[in-house]
């Protein structure tokens, strides 16, 4: 049985896509990296903004240490509140406390930020705890935030049979992997088709609320 339930923020309990979108779009105008079209961005959602700077725009690193600096100017002006919680995503919480279990957050977005958008959305009090990467590099990778967690619920050993990640892309299933704990798949989130299945999360929730019959049993 799961007592310990780690959540993913972006593309699972909430749909930030148009904040985190009109964020790229202004970091890259400002590198001089030109105009890019939303539909283009979406793989921006959920990965370490540096990283997918590199990947997807061929900025080098220090490239996208500027890039990442324009989008914080931007995100926490306006941008983390271009947000949404998704349906389902209240009753889901509440059901899972009401059977006593162990919820906490383990997002690659700075755990400043996280917190202030449960905050806002009033979801901040399902959780026992909240993490995310600080802003000098602590925590870069979701592997680093899953431990994180872990280590502040003081899970370890045999008791991580208890744990599971939900998540929507594949580094949820890779940080939940390296940390040797399950994951579950947000298949309502921001992952290509197949992405999930290929990172070997055989459980796909295709709404919030589809989480609770793999929860409870």
């Amino acid at each position: 049985m799961y007592k310990y339930i780690l959540f993913d923020l972006d593309g699972t309990l909430t749909d930030s896509a148009p904040g985190i979108i009109r964020c790229v779009q202004y970091a890259l105008e400002k590198c001089g990296k030109g105009s890019w079209d939303a539909a283009d961005l979406f793989r921006f959602i959920g990965p370490p903004l540096t990283e997918s700077f590199q990947k997807f725009c061929g900025m080098t690193a220090a490239e996208a240490d500027t890039g990442l600096e324009y989008y914080r100017e931007r995100f926490a002006r306006v941008g983390m509140y271009e947000n949404s919680v998704y349906g389902g995503v209240p009753e889901l919480l509440q059901t899972l406390r009401q059977a006593n279990k162990t919820l906490a957050v383990a997002t690659s977005k700075p755990q400043l930020y996280a917190e202030k958008i449960l905050e806002h959305f009033g979801l901040a009090n399902y959780f026992v705890t909240i993490a995310g990467p600080g802003f000098n590099g602590e925590l870069p990778t979701k592997a680093d935030v899953i431990t994180e967690v872990l280590s502040r619920l003081d899970v370890a050993g045999s008791a991580k049979a208890s744990a599971v990640m939900l998540g929507d892309r594949e580094h949820d299933a890779i940080g939940a992997q390296q940390n040797g704990i399950e994951v579950f798949g947000a298949g309502y989130g921001y992952s290509a088709p197949g992405e999930l299945a290929a990172a070997g999360i055989s459980k796909i929730a295709a709404q919030p609320t589809d989480f609770a019959r793999f929860l409870l049993k």
